[in-house]
């Protein structure tokens, strides 16, 4: 085992492609099945006689069924990676596909609950297998990409719903891509994470699918060789003093950036009635399309820059153009759409700190509980923000909308000014 060379030090091969694929059609899907729901239930609102309040519950439920991320994060650190993705995205098919049979409300809230779930373990337990799998030269902007294919999926709901108007048939549809994201994962024998397997002190399991997936000269670096188990790891770890800073610091981004953009991206066509825009669906059509530029410039950006820079200076000029969104009522048109379109780009850069930024914070004794927490926290951001819009909109316009959506991300950007690390091992030696 000493002769053996540190997998992490691997080139990019065969079975990194597999699992970086994998996840990648998985965001796909997850994020469909977020953006799609939005949609279908404005379309669906007359037909279920539902008021905003529940219109607003119906939208959000997905994302506080998220959650879970939390409790999936502790039951893939205590049981593992491999048995969970290859699991989830069956559930998430089936789930998908009874939304089809049903017009219950409370069925229909139970499932999106349900779907929620699932996304929760490709969210945290994907992200974990990434990390662990991926070389460490590519791990941070491979992760980076996932937003890409995210957004991707966004998109492609939006599209779908301007040209399906069945509601039904809208929710149903997130099973194409759940089931696509399933075979791949049983076709490709996604695999276990060594670096779990170590820390589980299974050492010998671990060498051999090292060997298996990468050759014979590869193997596990000291530092896992001598990994101890530590059973008093458990969530209360994480408000210890080796990790109060990155707990706060991953939740405070992470949840307020989502109020935002959870809170536009769901219910864009009714936030874009209420500014009065004159065709909703190609403004809609813009903003989702600067939804995708936004990872693809932002890439550039967070691959070469700190990770603190880049996330508060991104939080900033988001808060800014929503400020002005809020306070510019009589703004020219074609300018409001500009900042507006100028917001996603932003805002959606952002994003890509979601994935390597929160799996960078915890090591992987705490790992997957720590991006759980953090995950669940984000998306009880989000929720409130999907929650609320539709609500805050009917009743108050989308002036006060963006100004609460503006403070929020203001709040985010204090707090990480005061707490959040570098985590970019380009820098972390030099300061």
């Amino acid at each position: 085992m000493n002769q053996t060379k540190n997998y992490k030090d691997a080139p990019f091969s065969k079975v990194h492609s597999q699992i970086y694929w994998a996840m990648n059609i998985g965001q796909i899907a997850c994020a469909y099945a977020l953006n799609v729901a939005g949609i279908a239930f404005g379309n669906g609102q007359h037909e279920l006689g539902i008021n905003n309040f529940i219109l607003g519950l119906l939208g959000a439920a997905s994302l506080i069924g998220l959650i879970g991320s939390f409790f999936m994060g502790q039951l893939a650190d205590k049981f593992g990676r491999r048995h969970m993705l290859m699991s989830n995205m069956y559930i998430f098919t089936i789930l998908s596909l009874l939304q089809y049979f049903t017009t219950n409300v409370w069925f229909l809230l139970v499932l999106r609950l349900l779907i929620g779930l699932m996304i929760a373990v490709d969210y945290t337990v994907g992200n974990a297998l990434m990390v662990e799998w991926l070389p460490t030269k590519d791990a941070a902007a491979k992760q980076s990409h996932l937003l890409f294919y995210w957004t991707l999926g966004l998109l492609i709901a939006y599209v779908t719903g301007h040209y399906v108007s069945d509601w039904r048939l809208l929710l149903a549809s997130s099973a194409v891509f759940g089931l696509i994201a399933a075979l791949n994962r049983s076709f490709i024998r996604l695999p276990a994470s060594p670096s779990w397997l170590a820390s589980h002190n299974q050492n010998e399991s671990a060498t051999e699918l090292i060997q298996e997936r990468l050759g014979k000269e590869w193997g596990l670096p000291k530092h896992l060789v001598d990994l101890e188990e530590d059973p008093n790891i458990n969530w209360m770890t994480l408000f210890s003093k080796n990790y109060w800073r990155q707990t706060l610091a991953g939740t405070a981004f992470y949840a307020t950036q989502s109020f935002a953009f959870f809170g536009i991206n769901i219910f864009l066509p009714i936030l874009l009635k209420s500014m009065d825009v004159t065709d909703t669906y190609l403004a809609g059509l813009f903003y989702n399309i600067a939804t995708v530029a936004g990872p693809a410039i932002g890439i550039y950006f967070f691959n070469k820059y700190r990770r603190r820079s880049f996330l508060i200076v991104t939080f900033s000029i988001s808060s800014l153009c929503l400020f002005i969104l809020a306070f510019g009522k009589s703004i020219n048109s074609i300018i409001e759409i500009t900042i507006f379109t100028l917001l996603a780009v932003i805002l959606t850069a952002s994003v890509l700190l979601d994935f390597p930024y929160t799996s960078e914070l915890f090591d992987i004794k705490i790992r997957g509980t720590g991006v759980g927490f953090v995950i669940a926290m984000s998306r009880i951001g989000a929720a409130l923000g999907t929650f609320l819009l539709p609500v805050v909109v009917s009743s108050y316009g989308s002036y006060v909308t963006m100004a609460i959506c503006g403070i929020v991300l203001l709040l985010g950007t204090i707090i990480c000014y005061f707490v959040a690390p570098e985590t970019n091992p380009r820098y972390i030696n030099k300061d």
